[in-house]
């Protein structure tokens, strides 16, 4: 028999460390599982394991929270057979939901259910296999397309990238890889302050964003 549930690594308040809706209270649903292996992952314990909860465990921890806004991540939250029908209880439920995904899995179902982040992988993760491209065209107005950049040569890529004018309308995210540990500002590959300048130099349309959360707890805190 089918379990109707989702296998889930963690569930946790906090605020939202990215996107536009950086220092808004979440409630985060961490699923396990993913088929990417990034170099900078910082959630690879979400790999494997996790807990099977039904519906109606995750629902109640997510009343529990307060917030308003939910966001489904991982791992890659839409390999989970389960994660389509949770994230329509969780629209009926009146809450706002976002779902942070690689985008190398069909997001063409969830699309109409949640507000997408696509994080587009660059050569720098080892994981830029273009897959994202055929999701491209369900990405909407009030979607956001994010990428982690690890060097200038990742930098160089998402900006052609950008300037093509194959991306659709959506915020355009750009953030430096994981910060260093005991260095807010810095990261392991390319330091916050050049990206930002290399944005500014460019003329380029993107938001440059890091990681709030790890700014306000540490680099090890998890979190989006």
């Amino acid at each position: 028999m089918a379990f109707d549930g989702l296998l889930v690594t963690e569930i946790f308040h906090s605020l939202q460390g990215e996107t536009t809706l950086s220092g808004v209270p979440f409630t985060f649903i961490r699923l396990t599982g993913c088929n990417l292996r990034c170099t900078y992952c910082d959630s690879a314990y979400s790999f494997k394991g996790g807990t099977r909860m039904d519906f109606d465990s995750v629902l109640k921890r997510v009343r529990n929270t307060g917030a308003k806004h939910v966001l489904l991540t991982g791992g890659e939250p839409l390999l989970q057979r389960g994660t389509l029908p949770f994230l329509k209880l969780l629209k009926k439920e009146g809450y706002l939901v976002s779902i942070e995904t690689h985008g190398e899995v069909s997001i063409e179902a969830a699309a109409p259910l949640a507000r997408i982040i696509m994080d587009i992988k660059t050569p720098g993760s080892g994981m830029c296999r273009g897959g994202f491209s055929k999701n491209l065209c369900f990405l909407k107005p009030g979607d956001e397309i994010k990428f982690v950049i690890t060097s200038a040569s990742d930098y160089d890529w998402a900006k052609e990238l950008v300037q093509s004018g194959s991306l659709p309308a959506c915020e355009i995210l750009f953030s430096p890889a994981v910060p260093a540990a005991g260095s807010p500002g810095k990261t392991l590959g390319v330091p916050a302050r050049d990206l930002a300048e290399w944005i500014l130099r460019d003329k380029l349309p993107v938001r440059f964003q890091i990681q709030l959360h790890k700014y306000l707890w540490g680099p090890d805190t998890k979190g989006v």
